[in-house]
């Protein structure tokens, strides 16, 4: 096992820009903290390692080879270095809202929130993850099942119209949960199961995610930075940054993740996806 070479700790250097870059690098155990520790970080890696473990669903010496492979010799050493870089953070004038960024108006108080939480779910993407998703969405040989929970279902539905666009064999879970399992059923190694879940996880979407992992199905999760239960079931994991000053989370972060993919699957298919755009406007003629 060969160890990443632990980047210095400065701002443009971060452990977390290094995971991020060389995520394609790591087991799937390994990957499994690794989006923990990026959805929360530096947070999530300066609990306990017990912690640390139950909260990616792993054991603990799951997460000591996982700082192994990081570099670090011991877990003191790997927690002393997120002190570090926290330190350097708390102390740079960057990180320090300049007075004429500070408004007392609740819409700019919400824009900005939610500019925020794009800016930072885009940077904890690891380009290997996204590349690899991408790969799964643009492989025709695969089948593509998108579900999303009660609040998440508006998103799955966005990105399955889009898709079905571009390529063929891509449906959206819906109706009564109940009536999931008539479609699972036929679930195999050449399904891909996309959901969307955000808190509160909801159990019904986690256990179709539960069925198609025992079916060998690929499955891509859509989470939050708490990360949905799916994360230990799911071979890849997008987490993005919902909170907002609101009652309510915002999916704007998960809307713009879903139409970088849009866009990318349009841009690698193109040939395919013109195509069938062709198809669908002479279709749409004939119904005029």
């Amino acid at each position: 096992m060969m160890a990443l070479t632990p980047a210095p700790s400065t701002a443009a250097g971060t452990l977390a820009t290094d995971i991020r870059a060389r995520l394609g690098e790591l087991t799937p155990t390994e990957r499994r903290a690794a989006h923990v520790l990026l959805s929360n970080y530096p947070f999530a890696g300066l609990e306990t390692v017990a912690q640390f473990a139950s909260r990616a669903g792993v054991s603990a010496p799951s997460i000591l080879r996982f700082i192994a492979r990081l570099g670090f010799s011991a877990y003191a050493d790997f927690q002393r270095r997120l002190k570090e870089e926290l330190e350097a953070q708390l102390q740079s004038p960057l990180m320090k809202q300049a007075p004429a960024a500070r408004s007392a108006s609740p819409l700019a108080d919400f824009a900005n929130a939610v500019i925020a939480n794009i800016t930072q779910t885009f940077d904890a993407i690891a380009p290997a993850e996204f590349e690899a998703i991408l790969a799964l969405i643009c492989d025709t040989k695969r089948r593509i099942h998108v579900v999303g929970g009660r609040l998440t279902e508006a998103i799955a539905l966005y990105a399955v119209r889009h898709l079905r666009v571009i390529r063929p064999d891509v449906v959206l879970i819906e109706g009564q949960a109940a009536t999931w399992r008539d479609q699972v059923i036929d679930f195999g190694r050449r399904d891909v199961l996309i959901v969307f879940d955000i808190r509160r996880y909801q159990e019904d979407v986690v256990m179709l995610a539960e069925e198609a992992a025992e079916r060998s199905s690929t499955i891509v999760l859509f989470t939050d930075q708490w990360l949905s239960p799916i994360a230990r079931l799911a071979k890849h994991v997008i987490s993005a940054r919902i909170t907002v000053p609101s009652n309510w989370d915002s999916n704007a972060a998960l809307f713009s993740v879903v139409e970088a993919f849009v866009a990318g699957a349009t841009k690698t298919m193109w040939e395919m996806a013109e195509a069938r755009m062709n198809a669908l406007e002479e279709l749409r003629k004939k119904t005029r």
